[in-house]
């Protein structure tokens, strides 16, 4: 049973729109099926990570993580130890920790299949090595954090981009740079530079209709913008094999498609 700062962290999770859902991995609605651990030797695997987190202990904590850590967007992914040690309080606040040390092991974790194994409805997600995959929560410190980054997006980005209700993902090919944000009409919105370009010049493309579709209940989602005869999709793959990207762009022309390429996030600076 939860209480107090637990029940407040749960009904934080819950409440998230879908714009939030760039890092999420699991639609919530779809999670009540999901229920305790199906193997004993998954119970090891949660305890070690468990015990990583009562004790507070970074080094024990750095061995099962694969970096980059990635963050909500626009907040810096976490590459290295060295940065996962400065910004450890940022993600494992009082309140995490709490939840994470006070969970229940046969009780509140789930492995659902393919995916991982979750805390809670994936407040936070490990894989099946033990490695930490992300956290679905945002602490007040990373909420502050990220005030501060859309601010400083907003002072580099042509006048032209610089309405919005929030920033989504900024990404690159080999060829483009390609940028989504949420508008207040709560549709979103397409700008591409060509990949030598700065965000503060003109974009080359702007298309203001864009829709969100969810890909299954992993978390995977695309963004589609529609301008005449083209579409523009840009595919979020929170989910893969290790050699999946963690974007694509596809562009497609009467139903054939004419570009699909893999995308990194773009660092902005």
């Amino acid at each position: 049973m939860c209480t107090g700062k637990h029940t407040h962290l749960l009904a934080q999770i819950k409440k998230m729109t879908k714009s939030i859902l760039i890092i999420l991995l699991i639609t919530f609605s779809l999670t009540d099926g999901y229920s305790q651990l199906s193997k004993t030797e998954y119970e090891d695997i949660v305890k070690y990570f468990v015990d990583c987190i009562k004790d507070k202990d970074i080094d024990k904590l750095n061995s099962i993580i694969s970096y980059p850590i990635q963050r909500h967007y626009p907040i810096p992914h976490i590459r290295n130890k060295q940065e996962f040690k400065n910004r450890y309080s940022e993600i494992f606040d009082d309140s995490l920790t709490s939840l994470i040390a006070s969970s229940n092991i046969k009780e509140d974790w789930s492995d659902v299949g393919w995916r991982g194994i979750m805390l809670h409805n994936g407040i936070v997600w490990i894989d099946y090595d033990g490695r930490l995959i992300t956290t679905n929560y945002m602490s007040d410190k990373e909420k502050s954090i990220e005030e501060k980054w859309i601010k400083y997006e907003k002072e580099l980005l042509h006048t032209e981009l610089k309405d919005f209700k929030k920033p989504i993902h900024t990404i690159e090919t080999d060829k483009f740079i390609v940028r989504v944000d949420l508008l207040e009409n709560e549709k979103y919105r397409y700008a591409s530079w060509s990949i030598d370009s700065e965000i503060s010049s003109k974009p080359d493309l702007v298309i203001k209709n864009g829709e969100w579709t969810p890909d299954g209940s992993g978390g995977n989602h695309h963004f589609t913008f529609t301008n005449g005869e083209y579409s523009y999709i840009v595919y979020v793959n929170i989910l893969g094999t290790y050699e999946t990207p963690p974007f694509n762009l596809e562009v497609i022309k009467n139903d054939k498609v004419i570009l699909n390429q893999p995308a990194e996030l773009k660092e902005i600076k």
